[in-house]
């Protein structure tokens, strides 16, 4: 497919104003005011439209290995994506719609002689980037960035998966713009919540939730973590209950399912294979434990994806 002519591209930013995330104890109360004045300029959106295209990806387009949303604050934005088929098209931005990016996915604007304000919202494991920049016909340049720390219940997260099973379904058309709806609310509430220094049982908590997260697929268990961070079982499942409010099983679970998740929709992996690569050792478990968690079995998680209608 043609794309369209776009200028020589001058991605020149200067460097951007950093705002602290802490003051003292807690947030500056100006400062998340601050915060919560850049959320409230989004616009209300009435469409979603997904780039979950991993390869293909042209030289100057921009893909990171985490999942973001971005919006037009003024003007209107040419882009070139890759769709769920593979294809690459163009489509027009505007104020009113929103683009979610998955993890590895890539835009490539095409840039003209038209000013544009854009707001990126990057979702990072443990942190959430908000970027502003402005493009003013000529090159493009950066207003301000700062990021959050993601603590609290996984709502985002949850939220991020739903948007990442809607990528297969583009004839849904409103669930998603409630979705984005609801994570710029769920980035609202990050800045609203006061964020104390972080005590030593909240830092080792968070030590062993990124110690699951990086060795989900090894042989894991309760006994195991606690002796690696040196304190007991029962510890662990208490630091686990008053940190994440959950337990460490179902932590462990959760992370691999959506590992599983992820291997049933890019790969061709039987389903043992699936269940071992995820930390399942057990596979009749790990398909009774995704039946319980989706409603499905996992050759039926796999099925939908493969035999979603194909629209032009």
């Amino acid at each position: 497919m043609q794309t369209v002519a776009s200028l020589p591209r001058k991605r020149h930013v200067p460097p951007a104003r950093k705002m602290p995330l802490v003051s003292n104890d807690q947030i500056d109360l100006t400062m998340q005011e601050e915060y919560s004045k850049f959320l409230k300029t989004i616009p209300k959106i009435d469409q979603v439209i997904f780039a979950p295209e991993r390869d293909q990806r042209p030289k100057l387009a921009y893909q990171i290995p985490f999942p973001r949303v971005g919006f037009i604050l003024s003007g209107k934005l040419e882009q070139t994506i890759g769709d769920k088929l593979g294809r690459t098209i163009q489509i027009t931005q505007s104020s009113s719609t929103a683009l979610y990016v998955p993890s590895n996915g890539w835009n490539d604007p095409q840039w003209s002689d038209g000013e544009v304000e854009m707001l990126d919202l990057l979702f990072g494991k443990q942190r959430v980037g908000i970027s502003i920049s402005r493009w003013d016909g000529h090159e493009q340049s950066s207003i301000t960035k700062f990021d959050l720390p993601r603590r609290g219940p996984r709502s985002g997260t949850f939220i991020l998966n739903a948007l990442n099973e809607l990528v297969m379904r583009p004839q849904d058309k409103s669930t998603p713009v409630y979705l984005i709806r609801a994570l710029v609310a769920h980035v609202q509430d990050l800045m609203n919540i006061q964020v104390t220094v972080t005590s030593r049982s909240s830092a080792l908590a968070q030590a062993i939730k990124e110690h699951i997260e990086e060795n989900f697929s090894e042989h894991l268990s309760r006994e195991s973590v606690a002796y690696a961070f040196s304190i007991t079982p029962n510890y662990l499942s208490h630091l686990f209950q008053k940190e994440f409010q959950t337990s460490f099983n179902e932590y462990l679970n959760q992370v691999r399912l959506e590992q599983a998740k992820h291997l049933l929709r890019n790969y061709g992996m039987t389903i043992k294979e699936v269940a071992n690569s995820s930390g399942f050792a057990d596979s009749n478990y790990f398909c009774r434990l995704f039946r319980q968690k989706t409603d499905r079995s996992p050759s039926e998680y796999r099925m939908q994806y493969r035999s979603q209608p194909k629209f032009n």
